[in-house]
């Protein structure tokens, strides 16, 4: 009899793990789909051009970088605090938010500009897909997003196309980059994806 309890002890302790791993798995894809949804609410706001309410997702520490492409260029690409960003965000002026592909021309544009091209420039709120952590396409650019970022969480809107003539080649993405602080996920990082040469 003895045997028998101590046979049933060792199969339910040695199975614990098993359940500790189902339930961290749990809380990983509550985890995910929070940060998914939280992208959901973020490009509610990106699209009405609520930049206020925008800046309110921005870190408060470590502020935000826009990267018109999947290179980050750390030199290059416009970055800022959440209240610089509010307060440039409904100014007219222009200022330079990268280069484009192809030319190497700085990309001088407004705040609105910007987002017209760069951010918001398809419906990424009814994305054909989003995902979590992962990539769907890229350029030719080097994509060195985890590089850049580590230890974030980044989302991923994608469409594969609009326009059969061009083959895929019109294929748009918008990652949305996030880092924990005090328990929340804030924006840090907004990267514009397409075909590049």
């Amino acid at each position: 009899m003895k045997k028998l309890i101590f046979s049933a002890i060792l199969i339910f302790v040695s199975s614990c793990p098993l359940l500790s791993g189902s339930i961290t798995n749990i809380s990983s894809a509550e985890n995910d789909s929070a940060v998914i949804a939280l992208t959901g609410d973020v490009l509610a706001v990106i699209k009405e051009r609520d930049f206020d309410k925008l800046t309110g997702y921005i870190h408060p520490i470590e502020g935000i970088r826009f990267s018109p492409y999947a290179y980050i260029d750390t030199s290059k690409d416009a970055a800022g605090s959440p209240s610089g960003f509010r307060l440039n965000a409904y100014s007219d002026q222009k200022r330079i938010w990268g280069s484009y592909d192809g030319t190497g021309d700085p990309i001088e544009m407004t705040v609105k500009e910007y987002f017209n091209r760069f951010v918001y420039d398809v419906d990424f709120l009814n994305a054909e897909k989003t995902t979590f952590n992962s990539k769907s396409s890229h350029g030719t650019d080097l994509d060195n997003l985890t590089d850049i970022y580590p230890g974030c969480v980044y989302t991923e809107s994608y469409f594969s196309g609009f326009d059969e003539k061009f083959g895929g080649m019109d294929w748009r993405a918008l990652r949305l980059v996030y880092k924990e602080y005090e328990g929340k996920y804030y924006l840090v990082g907004i990267i514009h994806d397409e075909w590049t040469i």
